[in-house]
């Protein structure tokens, strides 16, 4: 599997596969939105590919008040538990930790399967903003660090 940086063919297919899955099926957010998400100008995409093919991908965020936020991730149906998610996070982790000492992302509350990964890999729970997207689901900030700003020194 290879990671790489990636290009406009592949927002349709990025946008196109978020829209099929959850949690943005339950979040009701659209194809639409999700395309103009993925090709915000002032994110780094990065897209993972399996035999030539892209398998998921990794949408990063980094400035504003959470520099090193990822924003997005998603694997593709077919290639859930091959380990794809966790290496986009890894490729994720090693490109903001040159930038940042702290690694952000959200996780809705009904998924527990990728809070659970998530929680695995180190993150931790600091924060819920109930009622955040819709109404009945919160959205869980969680965070990865490696100590304060004050004390961090950029690669």
């Amino acid at each position: 599997m290879e990671v790489r940086r990636a290009g406009i063919r592949d927002v349709e297919w990025c946008a196109r596969t978020m829209a099929a899955s959850d949690p943005w099926l339950t979040l009701g957010i659209g194809e639409q939105r999700l395309r103009k998400t993925v090709a915000a100008a002032d994110r780094e995409l990065y897209v993972a590919e399996r035999e030539g093919a892209p398998a998921g991908f990794i949408l990063l965020c980094l400035a504003g008040p959470f520099t090193g936020y990822i924003q997005t991730i998603c694997v593709h149906p077919d290639h859930r538990n091959e380990g794809i998610g966790r290496r986009l996070i890894a490729y994720a982790e090693e490109r903001i930790f040159r930038d940042s000492p702290n690694v952000f992302l959200c996780v809705s509350s009904f998924n527990g399967g990728a809070r659970r990964l998530y929680e695995r890999l180190g993150y931790e729970v600091i924060g819920e903003m109930k009622d955040y997207l819709v109404r009945g689901h919160g959205e869980l900030l969680m965070r990865k660090s490696r100590g304060p700003w004050k004390e961090f020194r950029a690669e």
